[in-house]
């Protein structure tokens, strides 16, 4: 049976961020993810998973500048310093978060910056990030993301990311396979995951059309939880989805997994 944990940013915005953790817990989540901790002493937060028995399971590193529109800085030339200085600050709060695994966005492609280019930045980037955090015992994870949520996005389609793992060549570089984003641009999912299995280390989940809870679109999430456990996917599966109402009463999918 999958692992389910509850995306915080997405997830019981009825309440403030730490008083998420708790709303988590009460509806039978073991783990939580959320995009950035950095508005929040690493202390505060942890405080939240002790008291309510929460595994911290994965957050991004530091995007730039997110209300400005950043998604990250990895594929960016002008910004490399900037970038290893993310590492450092993310890989702190992973260690005080006890969190295995953290996402690096790939960012919006520059302007003016040829393809070659952007994908040595981006290679580089991550072969930096992936011996800093393996010190640490920590995995490094990518995301492919649709065209239509985050127009220019680098990095867009799982063959792109494979392909860039290929020649990172980072043993703890793994991808984190969002079902919602690989529909829209690729569909094909259950064959792509069972074929990339062992590189897989992290799953997201919504439905499209409207990025919310499963079974509210057109991606057949029953067979897929269970196509699953048959090939033996044995990681978590984030609910990064916007529920079309009040969180807690649109938690009825989840109820037969817990």
């Amino acid at each position: 049976m999958p692992n389910f944990n509850a995306n915080l940013s997405m997830m019981f915005n009825e309440v403030s961020f730490l008083e998420r953790f708790g709303a988590a817990a009460k509806a039978g989540f073991r783990g939580v993810e959320f995009l950035f901790p950095y508005e929040f002493p690493a202390a505060q937060i942890k405080e939240q998973l002790d008291k309510h028995n929460l595994q911290m399971i994965l957050f991004n590193m530091p995007p730039g500048d997110f209300a400005a529109g950043d998604r990250g800085m990895a594929c960016e030339p002008a910004k490399v310093g900037q970038f290893q200085e993310n590492v450092g600050k993310a890989i702190e709060y992973g260690k005080a978060l006890g969190c295995g695994q953290i996402h690096c966005m790939a960012g919006l492609k520059p302007r003016g910056v040829n393809d070659e280019t952007m994908r040595a930045t981006y290679i580089a980037n991550l072969q930096f990030a992936g011996r800093e955090l393996a010190k640490h015992n920590m995995k490094l994870l990518i995301e492919a993301i649709n065209t239509r949520d985050i127009p220019g996005f680098y990095l867009n389609y799982s063959r792109q990311a494979f392909d860039i793992m290929h020649y990172a060549n980072v043993p703890n570089l793994y991808f984190q396979y969002d079902i919602y984003h690989m529909q829209i641009m690729e569909g094909d999912l259950a064959p792509t995951v069972e074929k990339n299995l062992a590189k897989i280390a992290h799953m997201q989940l919504a439905d499209t059309p409207g990025r919310h809870e499963p079974n509210t679109g057109e991606i057949n999430y029953p067979f897929l939880f269970g196509f699953f456990d048959r090939i033996g996917y044995k990681g978590w599966i984030g609910c990064e989805y916007r529920p079309a109402g009040n969180t807690e009463a649109g938690l009825g999918w989840l109820k037969p997994y817990l």
